[in-house]
């Protein structure tokens, strides 16, 4: 019995040695990748953020309406755009 624990105990080294040389081979392959998938980590964070406070962003778009009017009404153009694209984008997948 202590024969076959001592192999297992072994076994379980080797393993634990396996999985430790598969994972920084794993990391050194997506090291490069670590930066921009932080950034967008960070863009997501800030998307949700705004989506969950939206008197940030209307109050930015009420301010940027007062102080640029013409500028303002390029944006909402282009925003209903883009969502009308996005709602018929949903609509076909």
């Amino acid at each position: 019995m202590s024969s076959a624990l001592k192999d297992l105990e072994l076994r379980q080294h080797e393993l634990k040695a396996q999985a430790n040389r598969e994972r920084q081979a794993f990391s050194e392959h997506f090291e490069a990748w670590e930066k921009p998938l932080s950034w967008a980590d960070k863009g997501i964070d800030t998307f949700h953020f705004l989506k969950n406070n939206p008197i940030l962003w209307t109050s930015a778009f009420a301010a940027l309406v007062h102080y640029k009017p013409k500028l303002a009404s390029k944006v909402l153009a282009v925003g209903w755009g883009a969502m009308k694209l996005l709602k018929s984008a949903k609509k076909l997948i």
